[in-house]
């Protein structure tokens, strides 16, 4: 390639063109009146052409510069939109996801695997959350937990969420592995703080009146109760899609089948609209995901 002038000395030219002033195109540069002069007629040795003719208090463009100066700015342009271009998809490969730790841990991974295997050169961003959401313009997709009757109207909910009684595969009460719903009401209850109606709607369900729903190990956090459960700690109720992974994995079992809606479900946000491409891919992604969760 042949050489070509410094990109500095045809900046400098164009807006001393633009202004006709050596002063004021320093200013817009962010630079001393003589770094521009200097630049131009350094640009000119190049050229070995003048493209300014300096009169005492302002200046003029020469035939040569008249005709050089489209040609600069258009290539100027060029190099703009090109960087700002690279930038912005460099930008927009990007996708930010908040998501309960709970889901994190136990369903997004099997879904973050397939969308990778698909979109390698999307990154993804997940913010893990436990009682409420990250902050505003944090993520791009929001995943939360919230009650089904205070739902705001953005929120699209991502599946029917279902309750589910779980127990580790060894688990034993008085001497018998847990097979009848009526054996609870002896058996240790591991409550999740914050989420009583998970017990009290199996209690309903069964008709437990006896349930004892005070006494028990408690936590914050789903996954620890299911890890207290896998050691025989006790019973945990919890939606059906944070049981799931464990119970394919043989840490948990499901001692008995029911079909029970849960009162808190996982719903989706979008930060705004419209969404870029990154987004609108993973946000398709999890909902198919999520459709098949329906199935």
């Amino acid at each position: 390639m042949m050489n070509l002038p410094h990109l500095t000395f045809l900046r400098s030219f164009e807006a001393a063109a633009r202004h006709l002033s050596f002063t004021s195109a320093a200013e817009e540069l962010n630079c001393t009146q003589s770094a521009v002069s200097n630049h131009v007629r350094s640009l000119e040795e190049f050229l070995q052409r003048p493209l300014f003719v300096r009169h005492a208090r302002s200046l003029s463009l020469t035939d040569v510069g008249e005709a050089y100066l489209p040609s600069v700015r258009h290539a100027l342009q060029e190099i703009d939109v090109a960087t700002q271009s690279v930038i912005q998809r460099s930008h927009n490969r990007k996708v930010v996801v908040s998501c309960p730790v709970s889901l994190a841990e136990n369903w997004l991974p099997d879904v973050i695997r397939g969308f990778n295997a698909m979109h390698p050169d999307i990154d993804l961003t997940v913010h893990g959350t436990l009682w409420s959401d990250v902050g505003a313009n944090v993520s791009d997709i929001s995943i939360t937990i919230d009650h089904i009757d205070d739902v705001v109207s953005d929120a699209e909910r991502m599946w029917p969420e279902k309750l589910s009684v779980v127990c580790a595969p060894d688990f034993r009460l008085k001497g018998a592995p847990l097979a009848d719903p009526t054996q609870l009401q002896d058996a240790p209850l591991i409550h999740i703080l914050g989420r009583p109606a998970y017990w009290e709607r199996v209690a309903q369900h069964f008709g437990l009146s006896d349930l004892n729903q005070k006494d028990g190990l408690r936590t914050n956090a789903s996954n620890l109760a299911m890890e207290m459960a896998a050691n025989s700690l006790g019973c945990v109720a919890l939606p059906r899609s944070l049981t799931k992974s464990h119970v394919d994995r043989g840490l948990l079992i499901e001692p008995f089948t029911f079909d029970l809606d849960s009162p808190w479900a996982y719903f989706i946000r979008l930060k705004e609209k419209p969404m870029s491409t990154p987004v609108r891919l993973f946000q398709e992604w999890l909902l198919q995901a999520a459709a098949e969760m329906d199935n």
